[in-house]
């Protein structure tokens, strides 16, 4: 009988494959508590850092100690923001720009550098979002798009990168989207940029991290940030904003925007490669590079039943989610996403 031979030779090659595994763990481990970054008294940029998401990483950092300069379109905005961290006891410089022009983007990174004398994290986070049947979308919602998701990161990282090269250092978060690993109907523009903008962060991460300049890509799913009233609604604009409302704020299949802010302000404190923001964000990545043929009957099976369909005739005009109430939305489904625009500044005048 060679039973115990036979079991000990599969024990012994299964601790031989299992050691190796072992060992890359803990090495990954190692390195990335040598990575960690303190960040009390680091110069942080965060574009898109009026509201929602970038308002909720401002509090995170800013409570670290870090020093905060915001950038948005909107000044009003940017002073409620402001004002808001004050009352947190958090000091924040604000700087009006439209990222989406060329001059923008590296005029707020030296204006950064100039106030700060560097600047040590750079956080991607301005987005637009357009939802609507692709029969309504128009060549200029997709520039528009690759504008600010794609365009803006590219020119603001390119201006940052040769100040982290001098102080030998730095951290860049590129805040894309499940909607930039997964493709979502009635969302091609906001897609097809989000894409875009996880492609770039993964082509250059191997180049600038022998600098030490960390490149990390976060692609949240659906979170409760109260950004379905400053969306853009084409097409039968109201049943648009009542399902991405709806969607927004369902409790389980959402993430909290403090959580995931403080996800986020620990991966970039570790340099880390990528994160998945929320389990069914995570779930939806997994099966669609085991099944992608089955997600993608998945998505087809939610358009043709879940979705509106195109206004008839079909036209360009867009509306905020602000000019896109039902009967639906608000309602008791919406009360998670009303609740997250009060407290992260997506309604003007809202205090918290």
């Amino acid at each position: 009988m060679n039973l115990p031979t036979e079991r000990h030779g599969r024990l012994t090659v299964a601790a031989m494959t299992a050691l190796p595994v072992l060992a890359s763990v803990i090495l990954a481990r190692v390195l990335r508590k040598r990575r960690s970054m303190d960040f009390r008294d680091r110069s942080v940029l965060i574009t898109g850092g009026s509201r929602g998401l970038g308002l909720v990483v401002a509090r995170a950092l800013g409570a670290q100690g870090a020093r905060l300069t915001l950038a948005a379109r909107d000044r009003e905005e940017l002073e409620r923001a402001r004002d808001d961290l004050a009352a947190r006891g958090i000091a924040a410089h604000i700087s009006v720009c439209d990222l989406a022009i060329a001059e923008h983007t590296a005029a707020v990174v030296d204006e950064v550098v100039a106030r700060t004398g560097t600047i040590d994290v750079l956080i991607n986070n301005a987005g637009v979002i357009q939802v609507g049947p692709l029969a309504h979308m128009s060549e200029s919602d997709f520039a528009e798009a690759m504008a600010v998701h794609f365009w803006a990161p590219l020119r603001t990282m390119l201006a940052a990168i040769p100040h982290m090269r001098r102080q030998r250092g730095g951290r860049i978060v590129n805040v894309s989207s499940i909607g930039g690993r997964i493709g979502v109907p009635h969302m091609a523009p906001y897609c097809a940029s989000k894409f875009a903008l996880a492609g770039l962060s993964q082509s250059i991460r191997a180049e600038l991290a022998r600098e030490r300049i960390y490149v990390t890509t976060v692609s949240p799913g659906m979170m409760r940030t109260g950004s379905p009233y400053n969306a853009w609604f084409k097409g039968r604009h109201r049943e648009e904003f009542t399902w991405f409302a709806i969607s927004d704020s369902l409790p389980l299949a959402t993430v909290d925007a403090e959580r995931a802010a403080s996800l986020l302000v620990d991966a970039c404190r570790h340099g880390d490669a990528e994160l998945v923001i929320g389990w069914p964000a995570k779930a939806a990545v997994v099966a669609t590079g085991l099944m992608p043929s089955l997600v993608s009957a998945g998505m087809r099976l939610a358009n043709d039943l879940l979705l509106p369909g195109s206004a008839d005739p079909p036209n360009r005009d867009r509306h905020t989610g602000w000019q896109s109430l039902s009967k639906w939305a608000p309602s008791k489904l919406t009360t998670l996403t009303e609740h997250a625009a009060a407290q992260n500044n997506q309604i003007p005048h809202a205090t918290p």
